[in-house]
């Protein structure tokens, strides 16, 4: 069992910067590939970027790429992510998740077998 907590979220006008950090209870956190959702209101949870159990591979959705950046520091079983350039368009609920070995469909919701709560970016105009 992996619990997860997102934290670091927050208003932000456009143009900033927010770093998310999200932590895992549990001592396997190695044994996860993590990657990052978000959501708007009334759209699908949507794919941000994925990090392989040892941080080597790295993987972003287009709409973020060259703007965000996932690291993971597997010593403080955490997984961040740093957003700048941000947009009003990268408002939603974030949300990390853990996907047991990862796979090669990183990018799918339901290859994650924990998630944390979410936490909320809204970026102003």
């Amino acid at each position: 069992q992996v619990q997860l907590v997102e934290s670091g979220g927050g208003l932000v006008h456009a143009g900033g910067s927010l770093r998310l950090s999200c932590a895992a209870s549990g001592r396997t956190f190695s044994s996860y590939a993590m990657g990052w959702f978000r959501q708007a209101p009334g759209k699908e949870r949507e794919f941000v970027t994925a990090i392989s159990l040892s941080g080597g591979n790295t993987y972003y959705a287009d709409s973020v790429k060259g703007r965000f950046t996932i690291s993971r520091d597997n010593a403080k079983n955490t997984v961040y992510l740093q957003m700048n350039s941000l947009k009003p368009e990268d408002t939603a609920i974030y949300y990390c998740a853990a996907d047991l070995y990862g796979s090669a469909s990183y990018f799918k919701a339901y290859e994650y077998d924990y998630w944390g709560q979410g936490t909320q970016v809204t970026v102003s105009s």
